[in-house]
């Protein structure tokens, strides 16, 4: 079936392209900053296509349009773009051209690739210059405006919400100390200056919050820090009287957001600027190329906001217990409950979020609740509409990711939980993805590996069945910030140019192996683990993980022939923690009803 409206957007655009001249208009999934979710204001390729997925480039020309996604969002990009005319290319898959591979291959000498410099990272930018080069193309590219200003004319308002201040006392250091911390980072590499613009980072250095993006407190912001001064470019709108004189008090000058291009292209020549060419868009990297020396590196605030300290770990730790109690009190209400009443996938999103709720702390959700029942969770970063939810019935599996933010940390669990009789395959793919968990629970690893020499742990029981799943094992999270943080990770492909961070003692990583068959079923079983240091001898610093979330994993999915005696072990003993932390905060019927769950 057409989509028209798409369609007729499609044509307004091309329309514009022809205008301008432009041959190739590209639109990714990107704000000013490169930030992995954005406002609605920046959801210009969603506008064009439809796809609403958090990681996605759309390009059109006159004769078609292609959307680039990878793994986790196929299946959903096949059903949101169908009828738009906007062909699916999915990434990494065998014989599917990269972007800049294809517009290399199509565009013609001379001709004009378009997009908004501002949302277009910097090293993105370039790569499409050094293709260019390398086909021995002359392409020009046009950055200099956004098309869809004037075609979008419902869009909506550019985020400027207020700026709270997060106390020492929380934080666990103070904004002074943190510059102090990112100076000697910059010394050690060569720069004198730094160029932030990743929004987490700059809330991290600054100790502050916003309310810019749904789910991320952060600010619409820049920051330009020297060896003795702090400069904070921020929207007017998002300061009141406590902000400015906690900026005051701390000596950081604050400017205007939108003056950032003009001071960086008015800096005197000669500087040595570090400036990460992942976060720095393509319009700032080219306000500052033409006369500073650039010092390509991350973000030294990145490493150093990934590694939490004492006091954030000490609020984490009661944050994870209290969250997980909300999450086994859900479990309970929905296995007690299924069959009563009508329970869908946006009635039970609902009420795990009113659980949380009941907790002191809670701010919002940390994303968009993925509740998938059946084959709905086959898609891993599905979401219900009204539109379009199911029913949960007295059968099959249910798969609910979701997480908090509170003040005192930020939270990400996924269960997937049994609703009444499995089938045998749905069992064997639930306890290998339990087996990939709990082998990944108890790694014990010397000091200098990332999460590439780790994933094995968790995709070795997966991988076996000659199943995978299309995207990493995990990620770093946020203290009171976004539930996705790097530098850490958790993946097994290798991929140039990407970090590839080493675990410190400190940071946190999620732990989330997944089974996912098209049009039957999804499972994924998530908890977040902090890096520490175990013994050390003569063979170096030996590490391990310690749990933070204590969620009982669901008895009725499992088929115990599949587990090892190692990993029997590991179920027994993690079940029997869950039931120590969780069942003084409950109700004797959800106490008795835990008991059993995590019988031995």
């Amino acid at each position: 079936m057409e989509n028209k409206i798409i369609q007729d957007r499609l044509a307004l655009l091309r329309a514009k392209m022809q205008e301008k001249g432009i041959d190739y208009y590209m639109m990714p999934t990107a704000d000013f900053h490169s930030s992995e979710y954005v406002s609605d204001y920046f959801k210009v390729r969603e506008y064009f296509c439809n796809f609403s997925g958090s990681n996605g480039t759309l390009v059109v020309w006159q004769e078609g349009a292609g959307l680039w996604t990878d793994g986790r969002y196929f299946i959903q990009a096949q059903k949101e773009l169908e009828g738009t005319g906007v062909e699916l290319f999915r990434m990494q898959e065998e014989g599917v051209p990269s972007i800049e591979e294809f517009l290399a291959g199509r565009m013609q000498d001379g001709g004009t690739l378009g997009f908004d410099g501002r949302v277009i990272a910097a090293r993105d930018g370039r790569r499409y210059e050094e293709k260019f080069r390398a086909a021995g193309r002359n392409i020009h590219i046009h950055c200099a405006e956004d098309l869809a200003d004037g075609l979008w004319t419902d869009r909506p308002a550019f985020p400027a919400g207020k700026v709270t201040v997060i106390a020492e006392e929380l934080a666990g250091c103070s904004v002074a100390n943190k510059l102090s911390d990112v100076r000697e980072k910059l010394a050690a590499a060569g720069a004198q200056e730094l160029l932030l613009t990743k929004l987490d980072d700059l809330m991290w250095l600054f100790n502050i919050r916003g309310c810019d993006v749904e789910c991320n407190p952060v600010a619409m912001s820049y920051g330009y820090i020297t060896s003795d001064s702090a400069l904070l470019f921020i929207q007017k709108n998002a300061l009141d009287e406590q902000s400015r004189a906690y900026f005051a008090s701390g000596q950081i000058e604050v400017r205007p957001y939108e003056e950032i291009v003009s001071y960086l292209e008015g800096l005197t020549p000669g500087r040595r600027i570090l400036a990460d060419m992942r976060y720095c868009s393509y319009t700032l990297y080219r306000a500052l190329a033409s006369k500073q020396t650039i010092i390509e590196a991350c973000n030294p605030t990145e490493a150093l906001k990934a590694v939490k300290n004492p006091v954030e770990l000490a609020h984490m730790k009661d944050i994870y217990i209290k969250d997980s109690v909300a999450l086994t009190k859900f479990i309970y209400w929905l296995k007690t409950n299924i069959g009563k009443t009508e329970i869908t996938e946006i009635s039970a999103a609902e009420k795990l979020e009113t659980f949380r709720r009941e907790i002191p702390e809670f701010l919002d959700l940390s994303f968009p609740t993925i509740a998938g029942y059946g084959a709905n969770a086959a898609m891993m970063h599905y979401e219900a509409t009204p539109q379009n939810h199911a029913v949960l019935r007295q059968e099959g599996l249910f798969l609910v990711d979701s997480g908090g933010q509170y003040l005192g940390g930020t939270t990400d669990v996924t269960r997937t939980i049994a609703l009444g009789p499995v089938s045998d395959e749905q069992k064997l793919h639930y306890t290998m993805v339990v087996n990939a968990m709990l082998q990944l629970t108890h790694a014990r690893w010397l000091y200098g590996c990332s999460g590439r020499n780790l994933d094995i742990l968790a995709r070795q029981p997966i991988w076996n069945l000659g199943l995978d799943y299309k995207c990493g094992t995990g990620h770093g999270v946020g203290y009171i910030l976004n539930v996705h943080e790097g530098p850490q990770n958790m993946r097994w492909r290798f991929a140039k140019g990407q970090e590839d961070a080493v675990f410190e003692e400190g940071m946190d990583i999620t732990n989330e192996p997944g089974i996912y068959i098209e049009g039957s079923h999804g499972i994924r079983i998530e908890n977040v683990m902090v890096a520490k240091n175990d013994v050390k001898n003569e063979y170096g610093q030996f590490m391990h993980f310690e749990t933070l979330t204590w969620v009982p994993i669901d008895f009725d999915a499992i088929d115990e022939q599949y587990l090892t005696e190692a990993t029997r072990t590991m179920l027994y003993a993690y079940q029997k923690e869950v039931y120590e932390h969780i069942a003084p905060h409950l109700n004797p019927d959800e106490r008795a009803w835990l008991k059993q769950e995590t019988r031995a």
